[in-house]
């Protein structure tokens, strides 16, 4: 396998951006190919859980028990030669639980106490928030500050966490007796929203046939972490074109009110079905997702199509849906798709409420 790009490279170096990216494209598909000696199935996503690692952002998986997306993140973690720690999120969890905590020590020679930290299981690169509406919101707030900040503060103190990190948390979304909503500040959080679906029948053969008998898989390191840390830095260096980045704009402008006593240009099925729209970090999101995909598919320039390819994981847990869209039985993946329809990927304005009535009929 060819090594991914080292930090001893110069400047100056005679390697370019080209082949920078394209030792990143083979690394990734090495990395594929590990995770797929024990996860089957999940392509897309697997692909999203690294995009947000390469990016330096968390991810939110939804979907069902019995999925294997415990099992997912683990394998990636092992690929990656990453440090990996789950957290499984009850209603009795306190917030030191994760963080850590100060112990009063005696030194036996001198006499003497002190507090030392003991780190909580939040001190690794990858964490895994099992179930994390499951347990209440202020251990919940414990998460915030690792994520943003990627540090946690005890008695005044702030301490670093491992680089790389990212929170991958996950939550069953048909059950939610004895459960916690969590609050929108802290799904903003969140870079990506994945759904883990059901797998097809064939997949589901393969799943039965490989977990029901006696195996051994060895998982090699595909990267690692210095390498990880530079592959996001590479990710932050890509170019995007002012209208690529306009396009991101546009779809996540036209799901906002407008401000007051401004024109409002929203669709007409904004107006009707959106309660409230995505803010800034939705488009800082859609654009460096962008840049993530590029570079997996070994290219150094962004699309609009791979902004629009990002919208879901990025838009569907910021968009705040109406009594009408729920009684009308829509998504808010349903409204992105609308809005994908709406927004032309020419430049031009939203679709007006005439021409998105003909788009609908």
């Amino acid at each position: 396998m060819t090594t991914p790009p080292t930090p001893d490279q110069p400047s100056g170096s005679d390697v370019s951006a080209e082949a920078l990216v394209r030792q990143v494209h083979e690394a990734y598909d090495a990395l594929h190919q590990e995770v797929g000696k024990v996860v089957v199935g999940q392509r897309q996503v697997i692909q999203r859980v690294i995009m947000c690692l390469f990016c330096g952002g968390n991810a939110l998986l939804l979907g069902v028990p019995g999925l294997a997306k415990t099992l997912l993140v683990s394998t990636i973690a092992r690929a990656m030669n990453l440090s990996f720690n789950r957290i499984q999120f009850t209603p009795d969890l306190m917030p030191s639980d994760i963080t850590g905590t100060e112990l009063m020590e005696e030194d036996r020679s001198t006499g003497k106490r002190g507090l030392r930290f003991l780190k909580g299981p939040v001190f690794a690169n990858v964490i895994l928030a099992d179930e994390i509406n499951r347990t209440p919101p202020k251990t919940q707030a414990a998460l915030l500050e690792a994520m943003q900040e990627h540090r946690v503060t005890t008695g005044g103190t702030p301490h670093i966490l491992p680089q790389p990190f990212i929170v991958l948390a996950t939550q069953n979304p048909i059950e939610q007796e004895g459960t916690y909503v969590l609050p929108e500040a802290q799904l903003d959080r969140f870079m990506f929203m994945i759904q883990v679906d059901y797998p097809g029948e064939d997949e589901e053969l393969q799943i039965v046939r490989q977990t029901t008998q006696r195996q051994h898989v060895d998982i090699e390191h595909a990267l690692d972490a210095k390498q990880v840390l530079q592959i996001q830095d590479l990710v932050r260096d890509v170019p995007v074109a002012d209208h690529v980045i306009r396009h991101a704009l546009q779809l996540v402008r036209a799901t906002r009110r407008p401000t007051r006593g401004g024109p409002d240009a929203r669709p007409e099925f904004v107006r009707k079905y959106l309660t409230w729209g995505a803010g800034p970090r939705a488009s800082q999101y859609l654009v460096l997702a962008g840049k993530a995909r590029a570079v997996l598919d070994g290219r150094t320039h962004v699309t609009i199509e791979d902004i629009r390819e990002v919208a879901h994981p990025v838009l569907r847990h910021r968009l705040i849906t109406s009594f009408n869209a729920e009684a009308d039985g829509l998504r808010s993946d349903d409204l992105i798709d609308r809005l994908l329809e709406a927004v032309p990927t020419d430049g031009g304005s939203p679709s007006t409420e005439n021409q998105m009535d003909a788009v609908m009929r």
